[in-house]
């Protein structure tokens, strides 16, 4: 799975003043589709948020006049994007205050640019997530179904409880909080895994084809997930929060 098909064209923007770093990071990030820019002190950075926004920032604590942990401080409570935070000297001292300061997640220099995407994935999923919770509460309605996303419970157009599997209410928990978007099965496949998940990745069309009975139960002809050839599926039913 590409990045493109989980965060397209996601922009990340590195603070450090290492030159090389800095190419080596962005040439690699930018092969898995993201949009890297870059700053090599704080003055820098301010500027290119000036210009444009920012999806991630990842943040060098070594730096010339205001250092990471100052910067990570000023940005805490703010609109400031999530933030990874990288250190040379690799101290717990460093990583439990730049958590502490909010940062998001913390690696040690040098770090495997494996694994500084990975973080990058998993930082930008969290941070989604926030984003939809905010927006749909603890419940959302669609086409009279209502869906409780703290009991996990789906209440049919006529008051009855439909029972979900744990895989079907991941499943249809990523189609409510993105509605009317085209997701591509491994869209699917990444958002809705997790550890209560039923083998979900063996399994995502029977899923899909369960998910869809159920939700036609309630009304009868309705199709509300419709497959787009070559592409995906999407949830063509408005969704609002309650």
């Amino acid at each position: 799975m590409s990045m493109t098909d989980l965060q397209p064209a996601a922009r990340i923007l590195m603070v450090d003043d290492d030159p090389g770093i800095c190419d080596v990071v962005s040439e690699f990030l930018g092969q898995h589709g993201f949009h890297v820019r870059t700053a090599g002190n704080s003055r820098e950075m301010d500027s290119e948020l000036a210009i444009g926004a920012a999806d991630l920032i990842i943040l060098d604590i070594m730096l010339p006049g205001e250092d990471g942990l100052a910067i990570c401080r000023r940005l805490s409570g703010t609109d400031a994007p999530p933030i990874i935070m990288l250190s040379a000297m690799g101290e717990d001292t460093d990583r439990i205050v730049g958590l502490e300061l909010g940062a998001d997640d913390y690696l040690p220099k040098p770090c495997n640019p494996r694994e500084l995407l990975a973080r990058i994935r998993a930082v930008l999923r969290r941070a989604e997530l926030r984003g939809v919770n905010r927006q749909l509460g603890t419940g959302c309605e669609f086409a009279g179904w209502q869906l409780d996303l703290v009991r996990r419970e789906l209440r049919a157009p006529d008051g009855v409880m439909v029972h979900l599997s744990s895989g079907e209410f991941s499943l249809l928990r990523s189609f409510v909080e993105r509605a009317q978007r085209v997701l591509t099965r491994d869209q699917l496949l990444d958002m809705a895994r997790g550890p209560e998940t039923d083998a979900f990745d063996r399994a995502i069309d029977v899923q899909i084809s369960r998910l869809r009975r159920k939700l036609e139960g309630g009304a009868p002809g309705q199709n509300l997930i419709r497959t787009i050839r070559h592409e995906g599926y999407m949830f063509i039913a408005k969704v609002r929060k309650l």
